[in-house]
C-alpha cells in the first residue's frame, strides 16, 4: 500500500470516528474511499464494519458520563442488538455477491436520505412522555432488532438509523441517547467484526489504518459533539453521501 493510499484511509477513518460518534454516518465516508481504492464492494464492507470497531469504543469513552445510569437499558437492548447483529452478517455472508453489488447504490442512498430527514424522525419530549415506558421500551427493542440486522449487513447508516429509532421510542435527552447510540452501535459492530473475522475475507491493512485513525476520530467527535452545531455536519454528510450515491449509480449502470 502507498502513501497516498494510506493517507487517504488514515483521513477517512479519523473524520467517520468523528462523524459516528458525533451524528452516526460515518461509514459513508469510509466505504466509498475503499471503493475508490479497488476493493470489491463485499470485500470493503467487511473491511469497513471491522475498522469501525475501534471508533464507537472512542465514542463510548467519550460520552462516558451521558452513558451513566443507562446500564439497564444497554445490557436489554444490547442483547437485542447482537441477536439482530448476527443475523445481519449472516445475511451478507450467505447471500449473493450480486445482489449486495446491486443493493449498494440505493443502501447509501437511504442512509444518506435518512440523515437528511433524521430531525423529522424524532417526536417531541411531550408525545414521547404520554406513552407509557414499558410500551416505548417495547417499540425501542423491536426498533433496534431491525436496526441491528441492517447494520450487521450494511455498516453504513447505521448510527442515523438507531438514533432515529431510539429517539422516537425513548424520552431521553438528545445527547444521552446519541451516547446509548454508540455503546449499542460498538455492540453491532463488535458482532459483526467476530462474525466476518471468522468467515469472511478482510483487507486487514486497510483495517487496521482505519481502525486506528477511527479510534483518534470516535474520542475527538465525542469531544467536539457538544461544540459543533449538528446540522453543519449532518448537511456536510448528506451532500458527500449524494454525490456518491449518484456515482455508484451511474457505475453500476454502466
Amino acid at each position: 500500500m502507498d502513501w497516498s493510499s494510506t493517507l487517504l484511509l488514515a483521513v477517512a477513518g479519523t473524520g467517520a470516528g468523528a462523524i459516528n460518534a458525533i451524528a452516526g454516518g460515518g461509514s459513508l465516508v469510509t466505504f466509498p474511499a475503499l471503493l475508490l481504492l479497488g476493493y470489491p464492494p463485499v470485500v470493503a464492507n467487511v473491511t469497513n464494519t471491522v475498522a469501525a470497531f475501534p471508533g464507537y469504543l472512542g465514542g463510548v469513552w467519550g460520552y462516558r458520563r451521558e452513558l451513566a445510569g443507562q446500564g439497564r437499558r444497554i445490557l436489554m437492548l444490547g442483547a437485542v442488538t447482537a441477536l439482530g447483529a448476527i443475523g445481519g452478517s449472516a445475511l451478507l455472508l450467505l447471500g449473493s455477491e450480486r445482489a449486495f453489488v446491486a443493493a449498494v447504490p440505493w443502501l447509501v442512498l437511504g442512509s444518506t436520505l435518512l440523515l437528511a430527514v433524521q430531525p423529522l424522525l424524532v417526536r417531541s419530549r411531550a408525545d414521547r412522555a404520554r406513552t407509557p415506558r414499558s410500551e416505548r421500551l417495547r417499540w425501542a427493542t423491536l426498533g433496534q432488532l431491525g436496526v441491528a440486522t441492517y447494520g450487521g449487513y450494511f455498516n453504513a447508516g447505521l448510527g442515523i438509523m438507531m438514533l432515529g429509532v431510539l429517539g422516537i421510542a425513548l424520552d431521553e435527552q438528545l445527547q444521552r441517547l446519541n451516547a446509548l447510540k454508540g455503546a449499542l452501535s460498538a455492540i453491532t459492530s463488535a458482532v459483526s467484526l467476530g462474525c466476518f473475522v471468522i468467515f469472511a475475507t478482510v483487507s486487514w491493512p486497510a483495517a487496521t489504518i482505519m481502525a486506528g485513525a477511527g479510534l483518534f476520530g470516535g474520542w475527538l467527535g465525542a469531544r467536539l459533539g457538544r461544540r459543533i452545531p449538528v446540522a453543519v455536519l449532518r448537511w456536510s454528510v448528506v451532500a458527500f453521501g449524494l454525490a456518491i450515491s449518484l456515482v455508484l449509480l451511474v457505475d453500476h449502470a454502466s
